[in-house]
């Protein structure tokens, strides 16, 4: 059985000694079935730094590589730049079993056998990826090539980028001998990264040669025969010994399309799903309902199927444009995804005259706001629409106070602290002598609130829920005006009227 977080956390604190004895159990694995891989991996955001704590979590020899100096150096003295869970923990133990982090590029590749770029790929201007990173990396790797090397995309690439670095080595005079060029595409959803690598629904190693294929495979067989889920401490997960994931090998352009097809297709289903909640609006029916009749058909499944402001993050915006540029490039016209980045503009905009009619006004209004990350469980800001409302908000003349649980410090780079918008430090004091409260992520401690607290503690009880986490028959009973997505919207019962139906 599978255990939650607090009783794995619980186990590996259990005693000093345990996850030595863990690390032991690691190394051995490795080493007495002769599975240890020598691996750099260049690059330590969101993917990058995940797969050198799982790599080495799983038994290889890893090496993280930044440019970045001062990122270095902090990953050098135990410091975690990135919120993700399990994350602190596993490169706690990860360096006490020989992960080391340089940017010293040249000399990680010579020591590795297998280097995996994972580097970030930006949208340009045209809505294509942004390679000039990737580009960088591969000509460092083939200027520091000594033996035979496989060079990994881990990044999310558009197909045919494997071509490219083959290009750059051989422009650089690497013998074709001396690597291969494989696709390893991450599946990883930010604030659950680490569960979803150990635990992932499948591994795609995309590889042109017996050779690659083999080492790649061998990299993964201790989470392919469910070796690693009968550990000490392993992360607790919904893969075990008797059900471990399965490797699908493919050629690597299919590797390459098979990534930005997925990702494609989740934020079709997210916009799709904000169409009918638009939809269940106007007819006066509850999108929740809706969507669990949808998601109980096992073509469909009920994930993605959440309806809400709309999608952000480093991935769907810019992977949604890459897809659908690269398309273009081949001659076709991929107009279905047209309609998913207009649709998700489209819910950012309709939510914002949500709020403008619960309020009617905005100028010198007062506003709380929980959720400043584009969703629960992570600290990235980046294409937040919850970054975007505020930022909204604040043209129109809003004074703001802001709550998010992990992304306070890296919201402020966005949006730099001033007189109309104050960071605070928990959710009743984003709602304090406020005249509403804005719910704009899905963290867990944004369904708990202590409602009564809440109706004492705003100026009118006004409620704007992106997120769907409340139930609206529960608001109104408790007198609060309370809007959501896609459901009917409950103006405030009177007191009188709320203590009657609670009697």
């Amino acid at each position: 059985m599978a255990r939650d977080r607090t009783q794995w956390a619980t186990e590996v604190g259990s005693s000093r000694g345990g996850s030595r004895v863990a690390h032991l159990t690691r190394r051995a694995m490795s080493e007495s079935t002769g599975q240890s891989v020598a691996i750099a991996v260049v690059g330590s955001g969101y993917v990058g730094l995940v797969a050198a704590a799982c790599f080495a979590e799983i038994g290889h020899r890893v090496v993280g590589v930044d440019n970045d100096e001062a990122r270095v150096r902090k990953l050098q003295d135990g410091k975690v730049p990135i919120h993700e869970e399990y994350l602190p923990e596993l490169l706690t133990r990860a360096r006490a079993n020989g992960l080391t982090f340089t940017s010293d590029l040249r000399a990680a590749t010579q020591s590795a056998q297998v280097v995996f770029i994972a580097v970030g790929t930006p949208q340009s201007l045209t809505g294509s990826a942004d390679l000039s990173y990737v580009d960088a990396v591969a000509s460092e790797i083939a200027r520091s090539i000594d033996d035979y090397k496989i060079i990994v995309e881990k990044s999310t690439v558009p197909v045919y980028t494997n071509e490219w670095i083959r290009r750059v080595m051989e422009r650089n005079g690497v013998s074709r001998d001396l690597f291969d060029v494989a696709s390893n595409p991450e599946f990883l959803r930010e604030g659950t990264a680490v569960s979803d690598f150990l635990h992932p629904d499948r591994i795609v190693v995309g590889a042109e040669t017996v050779r690659a294929a083999e080492l790649l495979r061998k990299i993964y067989q201790p989470l392919t025969s469910g070796e690693y889920y009968g550990l000490v401490n392993a992360v607790p997960g919904v893969r075990s010994e008797g059900e471990p994931p399965p490797l699908l090998l493919t050629s690597t352009k299919a590797a390459e399309v098979i990534k930005h097809a997925s990702n494609a297709l989740l934020a079709t289903k997210i916009s799709f799903i904000n169409v009918v909640a638009n939809i269940c609006e106007v007819a006066g029916v509850d999108v929740e309902e809706v969507a669990r009749g949808i998601g109980l058909d096992s073509r469909i499944g009920p994930k993605f199927l959440r309806a809400g402001i709309g999608y952000g993050g480093s991935c769907f915006p810019k992977d949604v444009a890459a897809f659908r540029y690269a398309a273009e490039q081949m001659g076709i016209d991929f107009c279905l995804l047209k309609e998913v980045e207009k649709i998700n503009e489209e819910q950012k905009r309709r939510f914002f005259q949500k709020v403008r009619s619960a309020l009617w006004t905005f100028r010198g209004k007062k506003l709380g706001v929980l959720g400043l990350a584009f969703k629960g469980g992570t600290d990235d800001v980046r294409e937040s629409p919850a970054v975007d409302l505020v930022q909204q908000l604040l043209k129109e003349g809003c004074v703001i106070s802001a709550y998010d649980p992990a992304a306070e410090e890296r919201a402020k780079e966005v949006i730099p602290e001033s007189a109309s918008m104050r960071y605070v430090k928990d959710p009743y004091a984003a709602a304090q002598s406020a005249d509403a409260l804005l719910i704009l992520n899905d963290w867990q401690e944004f369904a708990e609130l202590d409602l009564d607290r809440l109706q004492r503690t705003l100026r009118y009880p006004i409620v704007i829920d992106g997120r769907n986490l409340y139930d609206p028959a529960v608001m109104r009973e408790r007198a609060f005006t309370y809007l959501s997505v896609g459901r009917p919207d409950f103006p405030r019962a009177s007191k009188a009227t709320a203590s009657a139906r609670s009697n």
